[in-house]
């Protein structure tokens, strides 16, 4: 959709009233593909009303000469507010955030020592309980991981997305995801999934296929296609532990 669209005042900031139902859909849609990757206690109504939020917030500030698409701007403060209702009402629950550390533990010991990508069998073995609980612990840490590379900023912009939802741990994490080091090295963990989680996350980030579409296309249940999204996650993670 294109900027020109919309009704501009003195400063160049969008002031149409018509644009709030116009993007009312992207609010939609980007709150269902955030609730698929939440755990069960979240609400979609939540997410809808956090995301109106952030859109109206992006109208008032998106500005006609930062030279960018007002729907590219206005998914990343609609995101954003999203993201910050569920950390301001502790949306993941103690175990799913056990069960995501557990996981990536395992998964980092078994690199070390297989030097390869374990399977799950072999991911439930190392934690000691079978490949159905496993399989649960999975769908359990559902969610545990929400980072967007479009919504990480690079300018000084005081409400920077890594300052809000990034733990401080008295390192810049802007400037290590500014570094291209880091960038590498995540291209290389997406690269050294197994095929089926490389496909995956390709249909589900670049294609933007929901969940129901991509077990579709795999020949695997919706279910299914939510566990080995958080084991691709966990395996990332694991990989990307020093960063």
């Amino acid at each position: 959709m294109k900027n020109e669209a919309f009704v501009y005042n003195a400063r160049g900031t969008v002031q149409s009233q018509d644009a709030i139902k116009q993007y009312a859909p992207l609010v939609r849609r980007l709150a269902h593909q955030m609730i698929a990757r939440l755990p069960a206690n979240v609400e979609l109504d939540d997410m809808i009303q956090a995301g109106m939020m952030g859109l109206m917030d992006a109208l008032g500030r998106f500005e006609e000469s930062q030279g960018t698409q007002f729907e590219v701007y206005a998914a990343s403060r609609i995101r954003g507010a999203m993201l910050d209702e569920l950390r301001a009402n502790d949306w993941l629950p103690r175990s799913a955030r056990k069960s995501q550390r557990d996981i990536e533990n395992a998964i980092h010991r078994l690199e070390g020592k297989l030097k390869r990508a374990p399977s799950e069998a072999e991911i439930a073995r190392e934690i000691g309980i079978p490949v159905s609980e496993y399989q649960e612990m999975l769908n359990d840490a559902r969610g545990a991981q929400l980072v967007y590379f479009e919504d990480i900023g690079f300018s000084d912009d005081d409400e920077d997305y890594l300052e809000r939802h990034v733990a401080d741990d008295g390192s810049d994490p802007g400037d290590i995801l500014r570094d291209k080091r880091f960038r590498t090295a995540l291209v290389g963990a997406i690269e050294e999934l197994p095929e089926r989680e490389k496909l995956l996350m390709a249909m589900y980030y670049e294609q933007d296929l929901n969940l129901r579409e991509i077990g579709a296309v795999m020949g695997v249940t919706e279910s299914r296609v939510c566990q080995l999204h958080s084991q691709a996650v966990a395996r990332l993670r694991a990989k990307l532990k020093n960063w």
